[in-house]
């Protein structure tokens, strides 16, 4: 019925194109017009003005040799001011996009090595988003955005990055192995150190405390017995600690039989044994 009467309707965000007698006319915004078609005028094309998004995959090789896949993301929309050259000047424009595209990327990504491909993928967005928007400007065109999605180099090159990365930190951990378990011996040779040290000084403090303990015997035994000589009073304190020693030995579990002397001559002939050991010990 509209149709009829040469009422027409625009919807929002999207532009008509009308022509009279096929000659470019104007550009109709959203809402209702009237177009008599009996003079000739009559719509050709619908021109949407929303943001449309184009992703493209293009194949080329860093300045190492390697090939990477670059996934660039273009948001691009037409302009209301210029939408009679964006519906005639151009018949495909993802197509002209795309070429666009293909060209930046295969120009600067080979100037860069892989890993600096990865780091710089904002230079190399921001090289096609200024090349897309001089060369589509005049095609009535508003690039929005450009991204760098993704940066895929071949499958085998991807494996040799992940195996060189396991090799540099395994070597990393290992060396922090090495690192630990030399802090360790360090650590056990110093409590090692530090325990045979206060071994040393606690045997010297024994040692110390039995001469005193035997000096304070003599002096003790020479004033409570008179007429005993200091001689018979350190032959007596040795054979009682000799007595004290076998006593000790016999009563551990881990010892075996133990044979001594027995009777009257042969507590002489011990404190004799005992005497001439510790004399030729002086001696030497």
């Amino acid at each position: 019925m509209g149709g009829v009467l040469g009422l027409v309707q625009v919807d929002q965000s999207t532009v008509a194109v009308k022509e009279t007698f096929g000659k470019f006319n104007e550009v109709l915004e959203p809402g209702c017009h009237f177009l008599p078609w009996c003079i000739g005028q009559r719509i050709v094309g619908y021109l949407s003005l929303r943001v449309k998004q184009l992703d493209v995959r293009c194949e080329t090789k860093t300045k190492d040799n390697v090939f990477v896949t670059v996934v660039a993301s273009v948001q691009y929309r037409a302009l209301v001011d210029k939408a009679s050259d964006a519906f005639y000047k151009l018949s495909n424009t993802k197509q002209q996009i795309q070429s666009y595209v293909f060209d930046v990327i295969r120009a600067t990504v080979p100037k860069l090595e892989l890993d600096d491909a990865f780091v710089q993928k904002d230079d190399i967005a921001k090289a096609v988003e200024q090349e897309l928007e001089k060369a589509m400007s005049m095609y009535g065109y508003e690039i929005v955005q450009t991204l760098i999605v993704d940066i895929e180099p071949d499958v085998h090159v991807k494996r040799a990055m992940n195996e060189i990365n396991a090799a540099s930190r395994m070597r990393s951990a290992a060396n922090d192995k090495a690192e630990a378990e030399k802090i360790l011996q360090i650590k056990r040779a110093e409590g090692e150190a530090e325990s045979k040290y206060l071994a040393g000084v606690g045997i010297a403090r024994q040692r110390q405390a039995i001469v005193d303990g035997l000096r304070d015997s003599v002096l003790a035994f020479s004033e409570n017995v008179p007429g005993t000589t200091a001689k018979d009073i350190m032959d007596m304190v040795l054979v009682t600690q000799y007595f004290d020693t076998m006593k000790e030995i016999g009563a551990s579990s881990k010892s075996s039989s133990v044979f001594i002397p027995h009777g009257p001559g042969a507590v002489k002939d011990v404190a004799s044994q005992i005497r001439d050991g510790l004399l030729q010990a002086n001696t030497l």
